[in-house]
């Protein structure tokens, strides 16, 4: 008799789920329960203005224009007396004013400053504005509750000087060395005579009257390069 030779049944492949899309053969992208899970768009708002407070708060630009009022107050009452028309009460008020505001013109982190993916030299030429619009408000609102006579040519140019020498001193030595520039012409417009000469305008630009040629020129040259000179190099640390 023959021997029934055993049937080979060939075993069912386990049934596995597909992971492979129904036409595209591509791996599916649906979830446990089979829906295609949302994806985020891309943000189209406009940045926000965070990196101004990023800014001031790196500059110490909150706690140098605080100290800025104090040192205008505080000069104020010393030169209150000095009599009405002295041009030296309204050079040290704006000298007291720039040299307390440019303690911010240097940042906490120079190497942080070169690599962070900003565009700092608008940011830079704003900031050295700011302080001779501050010191400029400053001065113009003390003066005027003092009865002391305003020259508003005159101040435009002290103001917009002043800053730049400020700013020149930042770019040189850094920002808690920058009112040495300030306070040192202001030191030399004070005590050089002034003779007449194109030499002494330009030494005492400060105390000279608007409409000076000499003077003037002196001030849109040291507010126009400084600034720019700060903005491009920054503070140094």
């Amino acid at each position: 008799m023959k021997q029934r030779q055993p049937e080979r049944q060939a075993a069912a492949p386990a049934h596995r789920p597909s992971t492979r899309g129904p036409s595209t053969g591509q791996a599916s992208t649906r979830g446990p329960s089979g829906r295609h899970p949302t994806t985020r768009r891309p943000s189209t708002r406009r940045p926000s203005t965070r990196w101004l407070t990023l800014y001031a708060r790196s500059r110490q630009v909150p706690a140098s224009f605080a100290a800025a009022l104090i040192a205008t107050v505080a000069t104020w009452s010393l030169t209150r007396g000095a009599g009405s028309g002295d041009p030296r009460t309204g050079i040290l008020l704006l000298t007291s004013v720039v040299a307390a505001a440019t303690v911010g013109l240097s940042g906490q982190d120079r190497a942080l400053d070169r690599t962070a993916a900003i565009r700092w030299a608008p940011r830079r030429a704003a900031h050295v504005l700011l302080i001779g619009v501050l010191a400029g408000a400053l001065l113009l609102a003390f003066l005027t509750a003092g009865d002391e006579p305003v020259r508003a040519g005159t101040l435009l140019r002290n103001s917009a000087g002043s800053a730049g020498l400020a700013a020149i001193g930042a770019a040189l030595w850094g920002g808690q060395y920058a009112w040495t520039l300030p306070f040192g012409w202001c030191a030399a417009s004070l005590f050089v005579p002034s003779t007449g000469s194109v030499t002494s305008q330009v030494t005492t630009w400060l105390i000279q009257p608007s409409g000076t040629a000499a003077a003037d020129w002196t001030a849109l040259v040291l507010a126009v390069g400084g600034g720019l000179f700060y903005a491009l190099a920054g503070p140094r640390r």
